[in-house]
């Protein structure tokens, strides 16, 4: 598997496109109006993680989310964990682009992959959960997370992943390199 599936010249890019691709699932996330939806006929709500937008005879009203602590906690710690993996990124990219591998620099990019996840994880459990609090206050039925939850999901969850991975490739640094003799079976 090693041989083949982690060839240093062929796919050393791997990793920092899928850091690439958290990292837009993370700017999807954040700009998102898909985090919840509330229906209560005739009335409906959209929020993003920034604001609640209710419709009403009137047109769309809209508050904002940051005006409550549990708001300005999960906004905070999203956006906390969506710029490690930014760093990540780059850092990534630092680590691959040199001819010869840094594998103790990889190792650090694993644990600040968990570092993001966690911060990530603390906000989209804080986030439905308040959510839901601040929904039935306000009498509405029927809420469900969307779309841009859920990428905020696969960015927590592809940054769990890529943490495991850069952890767990020094360990096959020679064989990446091909200083170990091949065994045929």
């Amino acid at each position: 598997m090693v041989k083949y599936g982690l060839d240093y010249t062929r796919c050393r890019w791997i990793l920092p496109l899928l850091l690439g691709l958290a990292m837009i699932f993370g700017i999807i996330a954040l700009a998102g109006w898909g985090w919840v939806t509330s229906e209560a006929l005739p009335v409906t709500q959209l929020g993003s993680l920034w604001q609640l937008c209710t419709s009403g005879p009137d047109g769309w009203t809209c508050e904002s989310l940051l005006k409550y602590a549990w708001g300005r906690g999960a906004a905070a710690t999203f956006l906390v964990g969506f710029v490690i993996v930014c760093i990540c990124f780059a850092l990534s990219i630092i680590a691959f682009a040199i001819t010869t591998l840094r594998f103790n620099f990889i190792r650090g990019i694993g644990g600040l992959c968990f570092v993001a996840a966690l911060f990530s994880l603390i906000a989209l459990v804080i986030y439905p959960v308040m959510m839901s609090k601040h929904l039935d206050n306000l009498q509405r039925m029927n809420s469900q997370f969307d779309w841009s939850y859920g990428f905020g999901w696969t960015m927590c969850l592809m940054a769990i992943g890529l943490g495991f991975f850069f952890c767990c490739l020094p360990l096959y640094e020679d064989h990446i390199l091909g200083n170990v003799k091949p065994i045929y079976y």
